[in-house]
């Protein structure tokens, strides 16, 4: 009886626990650019939760509602500077850094929390092609409208359309499961 008894307390709290999200790719260390116009290394990041999205500062189209609701995030985890934000660029040829600079001021990010990034197409090209599994980048400047979400450890965690109604309160959610995580 007891050991049904402790069986059923281990089933209950196992699922009371959320599970843990997927691992849904990983994404290699790199270089690239911010729009401080410095070095930017991904190093940086590592132990980190970051969210990063792919964007252009001359889009008419999704890339300023992405942006706006990427402040929305920032705004949202203003209490856990642990968590950084990532927008990568698909327009290098136009978006420099002091053109990034600007649209980075426009959005309202804190610079220490939020980078935009630019640098070689073919780098940019690997990250949003193999790492992140969104989009190329190679100057057609279409793009994907997900968000992904990084742990850590740089393991894609969390894919999340920008287009859903529901999509800032899940992301906030596995952020706050994957603080979680690491206590």
């Amino acid at each position: 009886m007891r050991r049904n008894a402790a069986a059923l307390a281990l089933l209950l709290a196992a699922c009371t626990q959320p599970k843990p999200l997927d691992v849904l790719g990983e994404v290699p260390q790199f270089q690239l650019t911010a729009q401080n116009d410095k070095p930017f290394d991904s190093k940086s990041l590592d132990g980190h939760i970051w969210v990063a999205d792919f964007i252009y500062t001359t889009c008419e189209g999704p890339c300023p509602m992405m942006s706006h609701q990427m402040r929305g995030i920032q705004n949202s985890t203003a209490g856990s500077p642990d968590v950084k934000l990532v927008s990568f660029t698909v327009d290098p040829a136009r978006d420099t850094p002091p053109v990034l600079e600007k649209y980075s001021k426009h959005f309202q990010a804190d610079p220490a929390r939020w980078y935009f990034l630019t640098g070689e197409m073919e780098r940019l090209n690997d990250l949003g092609v193999k790492s992140f599994k969104l989009n190329n980048v190679d100057g057609n400047l279409s793009h994907s409208t997900r968000f992904a979400l990084v742990d850590g450890k740089r393991r894609v965690r969390g894919y999340y359309l920008s287009s859903d109604d529901d999509f800032p309160k899940r992301l906030l959610h596995d952020i706050r499961q994957l603080q979680s995580e690491r206590s």
